[in-house]
């Protein structure tokens, strides 16, 4: 590894991501929920293996965009 890399960020250190279960549980829906989400294209994801990783900052910001005011 470079010695100018070793202290810069490229944003992936700060990436968290969470697993389908864990997005599920997040959301207080059903991992098809999740699973439907992901493969329509609404929450992003990448594919790790046979199963799918969700950044946690995409469900945080999914969450926000779908917040309304009820009243």
């Amino acid at each position: 590894m470079p010695a100018s890399s070793v202290g810069s960020t490229n944003g992936l250190g700060e990436l968290r991501f969470l697993t389908v279960a864990e997005v599920a549980g997040l959301m207080r829906v059903s991992k098809m929920t999740v699973y439907r989400l992901v493969h329509g294209g609404t929450l992003p994801a990448v594919r790790v293996g046979r199963s799918f990783r969700v950044p946690e900052q995409a469900v945080h910001d999914y969450l926000d965009s779908s917040m309304f005011e009820a009243g």
